[in-house]
């Protein structure tokens, strides 16, 4: 008699500072497998098939998330609370399940999606500080130095909207497409640290911190605001900036229509102040032209 299974979706949070990516790798430490691993020895049945679960995004190595999305398919019955609580019982102190739910058959983790909304958290300082490395993006500016905020903001003005992204592409991403549609940037200056909040449809890989690299590089006065039009324009990577670091970037939300009842990430108690972060994924779901707040 063949069991039915049943399709869990899960609400992951992680520290990718941990591991090598999302996605599994031949003989590296990868969230994905750890994931995997635990569920299966959660269910506990030796005979059982591997588990294998979807992403709604496949975070690089370094980057962190508060608010990841995956599914999988089980004929194990459990109680949702069961699932976070064992699953989690198996975990690294990197990696835990805030949430299980129970999803019909036609909710896919990855195409499901509609939105995805990343943060970034910047620390502009003379010197590093230790009890936030791998936390924080860390740029170095000597004493009375100060990013040019507003400029970085009429630049991101021209990002929002559809485009071709190729510019700020990886060579390895797999997208089918570069066009990708941006539908809000938010820079918020709380000196010395800055937060950049970023909305699309869909992210390249690389893009989030191809972008952050970019609007920094006009930041530091090294281009005018109007060079992101004719980086656009170019579609050529090798135009653009070098990729900044994966250290304080953090996969804040993945939406979903109304009708799966995905619940909300949990935003509390991290880097980046969670009135921050509800403030910006408010506005989910409609086009914004980029803003600063001091």
């Amino acid at each position: 008699m063949t069991v039915p299974k049943q399709k869990i979706a899960l609400g992951l949070q992680y520290d990718g500072a941990h591991f090598f990516g999302w996605q599994t790798q031949p003989d590296q430490s990868t969230v994905q497998d750890c994931v995997q691993k635990a569920i299966w020895d959660f269910i506990g049945d030796p005979l059982a098939p591997i588990i294998r679960i979807i992403t709604a995004g496949r975070t690089d190595t370094g980057v962190h998330a508060l608010g990841q999305v995956v599914h999988f398919e089980t004929s194990t019955t459990r109680p949702m609370w069961s699932w976070v609580r064992g699953i989690n019982n198996f975990l690294p102190r990197s990696v835990v399940v805030t949430w299980a739910k129970d999803v019909g058959a036609d909710f896919d983790a990855r195409f499901s999606a509609f939105e995805r909304a990343y943060a970034y958290c910047l620390l502009c300082s003379p010197v590093r500080v230790p009890l936030l490395d791998q936390k924080v993006g860390y740029l170095m500016m000597p004493p009375g130095d100060l990013l040019r905020i507003e400029a970085m903001q009429e630049a991101a003005t021209y990002l929002i909207g559809e485009h071709d992204f190729t510019c700020f592409r990886s060579a390895q991403c797999q997208s089918k497409t570069p066009m990708k549609t941006i539908y809000q940037i938010e820079i918020v200056n709380h000196f010395p640290k800055i937060y950049f909040f970023i909305r699309a449809n869909a992210f390249l890989h690389h893009m989030v911190r191809n972008l952050i690299g970019t609007l920094l590089h006009i930041g530091q006065k090294k281009a005018d605001p109007i060079w992101v039009k004719s980086l656009l324009e170019g579609r050529s990577r090798a135009l653009a900036p070098p990729t900044f670091s994966a250290d304080g970037l953090y996969l804040a939300r993945v939406a979903y229509p109304d009708s799966f009842q995905i619940p909300e990430p949990f935003l509390e108690h991290g880097v980046i102040p969670g009135s921050l972060l509800k403030s910006f994924l408010s506005m989910s779901g409609s086009f914004s032209s980029s803003k600063v707040v001091n």
